[in-house]
């Protein structure tokens, strides 16, 4: 969570708690988040945390969404599955040259840039998100 480099996990919590951070693993079954442009994302079975700074919630999600619903098509689902790897899923979610819209989606809202430009930016980073923000920035 913040990069204890190799410190021990009981060290890491006695520090955390001294300093008010209060750190709780929730045993969510489902999470479900519902976007602005209606691509909701919902995980099933993702590991769930919880943390209180000074009484300021954050919750951390570690997981892929099984599926991708656009709530504008009627509850349609538009991926599901979630395993970007599976070729099965390609022709499902991408545009053209097997880049998942999900991930265009993420990198042109990210990087400030249009979907187009964001699909470049996927084709010249093999597919990688996290790299095609950065080339992007």
């Amino acid at each position: 969570m913040f990069g204890g480099g190799g410190m021990n996990p009981r060290k890491m919590k006695q520090m955390m708690k001294q300093m008010g951070i209060d750190v709780e693993e929730l045993d969510a079954e489902r999470v479900v988040i519902e976007t602005a442009d209606g691509d909701d994302l919902v995980f099933d079975g993702a590991q769930v945390t919880k943390m209180d700074a000074q009484g300021q919630e954050t919750y951390q999600i570690v997981g892929s969404p099984d599926e991708v619903a656009d709530a504008g098509a009627g509850g349609a689902t538009a991926v599901e599955g979630g395993d970007a790897d599976d070729p099965a899923l390609d022709d499902a979610d991408d545009g053209d040259e097997g880049i998942p819209e999900e991930d265009v989606k993420l990198v042109a809202q990210q990087a400030g840039v249009s979907k187009e430009a964001a699909r470049e930016a996927l084709e010249a980073a093999n597919g990688e998100p996290a790299r095609a923000i950065s080339d992007l920035q």
